[in-house]
C-alpha cells in the first residue's frame, strides 16, 4: 500500500491475477482477524517508547463506502445519514518532547449490526461504543509498558466519568477537552468554577489548519485549579463517589473578525501546579492534531481508503486495518521533516531502501548549503528531506513545509526507484 500509494488491490498487484486472488484469500482467511491486525499495530512502537514520555492521542474516523439498496457490502449505518461503511478507531504514539512519531499502540475497528433499541443511559459501559476510549487506553497500558510516562490524549467524546474513574494510574494520565458542564463534589458547576479563576498569564500560540480554517498565531489567556468531579448518574455505582483533575482554561479575547474565539477546557489527573506546566498540557494538547492527520492520510487526499470495491465488510475491515499502518509510515515521515528527532530511517525503509535514498541524496545536493540535505545522514530527517523533494517540495528553508499528501506522492515515486535500484543488480 505504501509501495502504489493505495489500497486498490489491481494496483497493488499490477494487475497479476495470481497475486489478487492470494491476497483475497488471505483477506478471506478466518485465521486473519480484524483484532490481530490490530493488535500488530504496537509491536514496533512498543520498544521504541522505552524510557520516554509518550502522548498517546486516540480519535475515531469514519469510513464512508460507496452502496447502494441492492449492494450493502453488509456494511452498517454511519453518521447521520444514510451512509454505510466502517468506523476506525486508532491510538497513535508521539515522543512528548519533540512529537516525534513512534507508531500506532492500539485501537478498533468495526461496522454497526443495526440499531440499539436500549437507552444509551440504561446500557453498561461494555455494551457501548464509547467503551473503545476505555479499552484503547488500557491496552495501551500492555504497549506502553517501557515507557516513563504516557498520557492519553483525546477530544471531548471521550470525557465521560468511567474513564476518569478507571484508566489513570502511577505515571498513566489522561488528558481531555471538556464535553459538557458537571456537577463537582461541592455543589458547585465545572463552567461557573473554570469563570471564576484568577488569569495566569497569556501567550501566542501557533493554531494548526483545520480543515478550511488556515493555520493562524492566537493570544490566549489562561486560568487553571483544581476540581473534583461528582460521580454522574448513571455511572456504575461502584465507581469513587468523586475524582479529583486539574481543569485547565484557554480563552481567545480578542479573535480576528469572522472567526470563531477559541475556548478549551481541558481536564487532565497531571497535577498543575504553575502556569509553566499548565501551557505545557495545552502544548501537550495541541498535539492531538496529528491523529487527524492520520486519518487524511487514510482517506481521500492519500490512500483512498473509501474507493474499495472489495464486495463484503469483513475483507474491508481487514484491509482498513492494514491500511491505517501504511497511513501512519507516511505520517513518521511528516513528523520527521524538521529533524527535530533522531530516529534512524531504518525505522521505516529497508537496507535496499536505504542505498536508493543515499543515491538520490547525492543527485538532490544543490550547489548551495540551502539546497543540501541538512540532517545526520541515515536518520529519518535525513529520508523524509529526500522524499519530500520527491513529492514535489524544492527545499528551501522559507519555503512552507511538506505535509503528508506531499510525502505521499514522494513515496509513491520513491519505492518504484527503489525497485529499479535493486533490480540493478540481478
Amino acid at each position: 500500500m505504501v509501495e502504489q500509494g493505495g489500497v486498490c488491490l489491481r494496483r497493488i498487484a499490477k494487475g497479476r491475477r495470481a497475486a489478487i486472488v492470494r491476497y483475497g484469500r488471505f483477506l478471506a482467511n478466518a485465521k486473519v482477524t480484524v483484532a490481530g491486525l490490530v493488535a500488530s499495530w504496537g509491536e514496533q512502537t512498543a520498544a521504541a517508547a522505552a524510557g520516554r514520555h509518550v502522548l498517546a492521542i486516540q480519535d475515531t474516523s469514519e469510513i464512508n463506502f460507496r452502496t447502494t439498496s441492492d449492494r450493502q457490502r453488509g456494511l452498517g449505518e454511519i453518521g447521520k445519514g444514510v451512509g454505510r461503511g466502517i468506523l476506525v478507531h486508532a491510538m497513535l504514539a508521539l515522543d512528548a518532547a519533540d512529537e516525534s512519531c513512534l507508531g500506532l499502540v492500539a485501537g478498533e475497528i468495526w461496522t454497526r449490526h443495526g440499531r440499539v433499541a436500549a437507552p444509551h443511559k440504561k446500557r453498561p459501559l461494555s455494551d457501548k461504543e464509547s467503551r473503545r476510549w476505555v479499552t484503547t487506553a488500557e491496552c495501551a497500558k500492555t504497549v506502553l509498558a517501557a515507557a516513563e510516562t504516557v498520557t492519553v490524549i483525546a477530544d471531548r467524546e471521550s470525557d465521560f466519568y468511567e474513564e476518569w474513574a478507571k484508566v489513570p494510574g502511577p505515571g498513566f494520565h489522561l488528558l481531555t477537552r471538556v464535553m459538557q458542564d458537571r456537577r463537582l463534589a461541592d455543589g458547585d458547576n465545572l463552567y461557573a468554577v473554570g469563570e471564576s479563576l484568577a488569569d495566569a498569564g497569556a501567550a501566542m500560540i501557533e493554531l494548526p489548519a483545520r480543515g478550511a480554517a488556515p493555520a493562524r498565531r492566537a493570544k490566549l489567556t489562561l486560568r487553571f485549579g483544581r476540581v473534583t468531579l461528582r460521580r454522574s448518574q448513571g455511572a456504575a455505582p461502584d465507581l469513587p463517589a468523586s475524582v479529583t483533575l486539574s481543569l485547565i482554561e484557554v480563552v481567545e479575547r480578542r479573535p480576528p473578525a469572522d472567526t470563531e474565539p477559541l475556548h478549551w477546557r481541558l481536564l487532565t489527573t497531571h497535577d498543575v501546579g504553575n502556569p509553566a506546566s499548565a501551557w505545557r498540557v495545552v502544548e501537550w494538547y495541541k498535539a492531538r492534531w496529528n491523529i487527524e492527520q492520520l486519518f487524511r492520510v487514510l482517506k481521500k487526499q492519500g490512500l483512498r481508503l473509501e474507493d474499495s470495491q472489495l464486495d463484503t465488510a469483513e475483507r474491508l475491515l481487514k484491509l482498513a486495518a492494514i491500511a491505517v499502518k501504511a497511513a501512519a509510515i507516511t505520517l513518521q515521515l511528516t513528523q520527521a521533516r524538521d529533524g527535530r528527532n533522531s530516529e534512524p530511517a531504518s525505522l521505516v525503509f529497508a537496507d535496499d531502501e536505504m542505498a536508493a535514498l543515499a543515491a538520490l541524496d547525492a543527485e538532490y545536493k544543490g550547489k548551495t548549503t540551502l539546497q543540501t540535505n541538512p540532517h545526520r545522514r541515515r536518520s529519518l530527517a535525513w529520508a523524509a528531506w529526500i522524499i519530500a523533494r520527491l513529492g514535489g517540495w524544492d527545499g528551501y528553508p522559507s519555503s512552507r513545509p511538506p505535509g503528508p499528501i506531499t510525502f505521499k506522492h514522494g513515496l509513491d515515486d520513491f519505492h518504484s526507484i527503489a525497485k529499479g535500484w535493486k533490480l540493478k543488480h540481478v
